[in-house]
Parts: C-alpha cells; sequence; structure tokens
C-alpha cells in the first residue's frame, strides 16, 4: 500500500511544502508559535496551521495582498490593491472590504497564502460573515502552487470552499474545476432550508473542505453539501493525466471580495459599499498523519435507455410534475412563469419572460451521452401565439458545453413536430441535459409533448 505520510505542524507561519515525493520548499528560517491549540484541535487530525486574525495586523508570513488590475479574470469592476483600507485585521476579523471609486470601478481586498502556507492534502475550515448586495462576491477558495505542472487553468484544477452571490446570501455553492475541456462539479446548500430567519450574511457559519487523494467533501456548518472522487485533467484531444491529477499536487488557500462579473452581475443602486465587508474570523488547516495515495478513478457506470429506446423518462407526461423529478421547471433573470401537465403535455405559462434564454426553462438532466454516438432530439410543440423557442443538450458538469447546439426554432399555433440529431464529439458525460428554453421570446404559452431522446444509427 502506498501511503504518504503527512507533515505535522501545530503553529507554524510561514511554511510552504510539498508531499509525496514532489519537491518540497521550507521556509529557511521557519518561526513556531508557542500557544495553546487544544481548543482547536479536531480528532484524527494534527493542526498545521492557522490564522485566529487576532491582533491588528494582517500577518504577512502566511499572507499575501494580491495585485490585480480592474477586469483581470471574469469580466469583474474591481482591482485588488495593497492597501489597508481594503485588507485589514479588526476585532478579531479579517476584513475585506470593497470601495466605491466612483467612476465604475471598485477596489477590493484579496488575500492569498501562495508560497508561503501551501500544502498537499488535509482538511481546511474557514469561519466567516459575507456582504449582501448585488454584484458582490466573496470568495474562499484554493488554487495549485505551480499552475504550470498540469498547464493553465482548468488544467491545473481548482478547489472552491466557499463562494456567495451577494444578491443571494442564502446561498452558498462549492466546486471543483478541472479539465481539458473544463469540467465542473458543484454543490449548493441553502440557509433557509434550516434557519427560517437567518442567512450567510446575518452571521458567521464555517465552511470546510476534507481533501483526500481520490475524494473531496465540502461542510457548511458540518452539514455535507458535496462529495466528488471522479475527475481529470488532458491538453484537449490527449490521454489523461494519471489519476488523481490535477488534485495531487500542493494547493494555498486564497480569499477575496469580487465586485461584478460574468456571474453576479453589476452592482446597482441599492449595493450599500459602506457594509461592504467580507470578515473572516479564522482559516484552519489539518492533516492526518498519513495519506493512502494508492487510488483508482471510479469506473463510470451509465444508465441504459428505457424500453422503447428512450432516454428520457416522462417524455409522454403521463405523470404530473409534482410527482416526479425527472422535469425540472426553471425560472431565473428575471423570468416567472409555471408549468403543469393537462392531457398528455406539459403547459409552460410565462408571465415575464426574464432577460436570457433560460430565463424560462424546462429541463431534463442525468442523460448518458458517449463520444462518438449519434443522438436524435424529437417532440412535439405548439403555441397559443407563434413565437420562437430554443432546443440544446447541455454539460452542465462539463463547462455548459453544447452537445446540441442552442437551436432557436419556430413554435406556431398548430402542433409540429420537430427532430434534431447530432454526434456526441467530446468526452463521455453522465450528465447532459435536455433544455428547452422560453425566455427572452415573449409570453406566449408553449405545450410540448412526446419528448425522446434515442440513438441513431
Amino acid at each position: 500500500m502506498n501511503k504518504q505520510i503527512a507533515m505535522t505542524v501545530a503553529g507554524i507561519v510561514g511554511i510552504s511544502f510539498l508531499l509525496a515525493g514532489c519537491e518540497s520548499k521550507v521556509a529557511e528560517e521557519t518561526k513556531v508559535v508557542e500557544e495553546d491549540t487544544s481548543a482547536i484541535q479536531l480528532e484524527g487530525y494534527n493542526l498545521l496551521w492557522h490564522d485566529e486574525f487576532e491582533g491588528d495586523t494582517l500577518n504577512e508570513d502566511i499572507w499575501t495582498r494580491e495585485v490585480r488590475e480592474v477586469g483581470w479574470t471574469n469580466n469583474e469592476l474591481q482591482a485588488y490593491v495593497d492597501s489597508e483600507d481594503n485588507v485589514f485585521v479588526k476585532d478579531g476579523n479579517l476584513i475585506l472590504k470593497a470601495l466605491d471609486s466612483g467612476d465604475g470601478t471598485y477596489t477590493s481586498g484579496k488575500v492569498n497564502s501562495q508560497n508561503k502556507a501551501d500544502f498537499t492534502y488535509g482538511k481546511v475550515v474557514a469561519r466567516a460573515k459575507v456582504p449582501e448586495g448585488k454584484g458582490l462576491w466573496p470568495a474562499i477558495w484554493m488554487m495549485p502552487q505551480d499552475e504550470e505542472h498540469y498547464g493553465q487553468w482548468p488544467k491545473c484544477g481548482e478547489i472552491d470552499i466557499m463562494e456567495v452571490l451577494g444578491d443571494n446570501v442564502a446561498k452558498t455553492y462549492s466546486t471543483i474545476h478541472y479539465g481539458e475541456p473544463h469540467a465542473e462539479q458543484q454543490g449548493t446548500y441553502v440557509i433557509s432550508n434550516v434557519l427560517k430567519d437567518g442567512t450567510f450574511a446575518s452571521d458567521f457559519h464555517d465552511y470546510s473542505v476534507e481533501w483526500e487523494p481520490g475524494e473531496m467533501r465540502f461542510y457548511v456548518d458540518d452539514i455535507e453539501v458535496l462529495t466528488v472522487n471522479d475527475w481529470f485533467t488532458a491538453v484537449q484531444g490527449e490521454d489523461d493525466k494519471p489519476y488523481p491529477a490535477p488534485f495531487d499536487q500542493p494547493f494555498f488557500v486564497q480569499m477575496n471580495l469580487a465586485v461584478g462579473g460574468n456571474w453576479p452581475g453589476d452592482p446597482d443602486e441599492n449595493t450599500d459599499f459602506e457594509k461592504a465587508e467580507f470578515a473572516i474570523d479564522y482559516v484552519r488547516v489539518y492533516q492526518k498523519d498519513e495519506y493512502d495515495t494508492n487510488v483508482t478513478k471510479p469506473v463510470k457506470e451509465y444508465r441504459q435507455p428505457n424500453e422503447d429506446g428512450n432516454y428520457i423518462n416522462n417524455g409522454d407526461f403521463a405523470t404530473e410534475l409534482d410527482k416526479v423529478a425527472d422535469w425540472t421547471f426553471y425560472k431565473d433573470k428575471g423570468g416567472d412563469g409555471s408549468a403543469e401537465v393537462v392531457d398528455g403535455e406539459v403547459v409552460i405559462s410565462t408571465v415575464s419572460e426574464g432577460t436570457e434564454d433560460y430565463a424560462i426553462q424546462m429541463f431534463q438532466a442525468d442523460i448518458p451521452q458517449i463520444k462518438g454516438h449519434k443522438y436524435k432530439v424529437s417532440f412535439d410543440m405548439r403555441a397559443d401565439e407563434n413565437r420562437k423557442a430554443v432546443v440544446c443538450v447541455s454539460a452542465p458538469t462539463a463547462g455548459w458545453v453544447r452537445y446540441l447546439a442552442d437551436t432557436e426554432f419556430d413554435v406556431t399555433t398548430e402542433k409540429q413536430s420537430f427532430e434534431f440529431e447530432y454526434e456526441m464529439t467530446e468526452k463521455d458525460d453522465n450528465n447532459g441535459r435536455l433544455e428547452f428554453n422560453l425566455g427572452k421570446r415573449g409570453t406566449s404559452t408553449v405545450y410540448i409533448s412526446n419528448v425522446r431522446l434515442e440513438e441513431v444509427q
């Protein structure tokens, strides 16, 4: 059995290391802080390093204030600056603060532990309180110390312990990114499922990841929200690197408060930058004495189609939507409406069309898609008034690529039959998703029936 012996360091500041046969870097002057850490020990783990953010200055033996220009990534609006106005320690918390520059751009704070506290495998626990406001995007995440080891993002891998969008502070996201092509797996947790009168902005909460060879488990307040054990990395068109690459190399912790960008959107007139503060109470990193690195990638099992060859469940809408989990009706980006089954059709009524195709959407997920296979999507559709719609087969856990491209078609008041064929050219995917997108194209009621997705020769 191949076992990796973990380094155990309690209260070490200024440490950077690499395990399991990788090159090791240790700071020339490792400073050990003598302190009582008994209250923060975890059974089965050794405390590797931690920062409780006591005192009144940032511990620069662990953290670096990262400097980045506006628009460096994701079309974000903030510049990360080396300023105590944006990154400071106060009242036992690290504060990352976003400030409005008054010209449509912003400054904000980001810190990372790269080349100071890198580690391979362990448990990270961070306690934090997020700010509320449209366009604010706090995150606690991890990136590899050497991004070139497997190649630039996403080949290098990324571990997102926590992300929250400021316009929905009751929901957190935990995600891993990898590939190429870019793939991701994501779990979410909605606080209102447990607490009826609280959000992640109203109090501090614990966010953590247990990172082991071949598996990662993400938690919010000790509630497991995501477990992943199947990933890959490769140069597109080449064979995969040996599993569990890319998550078998040293990573570092970073935390930031972004403003705007592709995902959260821009701030609006209600975003209060006086309160735009991401507060972190502590960061604690633990390791076990050893890790078994003799892991193999799980073998995927692909479900077979139904007896009639159809991969779509309830494609004839013989069962009401509230009694089956196969179909999901989704609203977003200003879309509003409803869906119900009537006489073998799903009737989608739109009140507000929203601003994106997916603002009004009906989809079915978990559809196997095998590279080199050919498929056909077919269905019947009509509408109360002539309008347009879009159909596609997407990849929600593989970078949202399209196996069947977004295809716009005309819907009339007479029922029509539609067929679209495509060949799967990407990696095998157990989570293809058939989507009917009705947003941004009017509010006429749509009727869908006889939905099929099947292999063709």
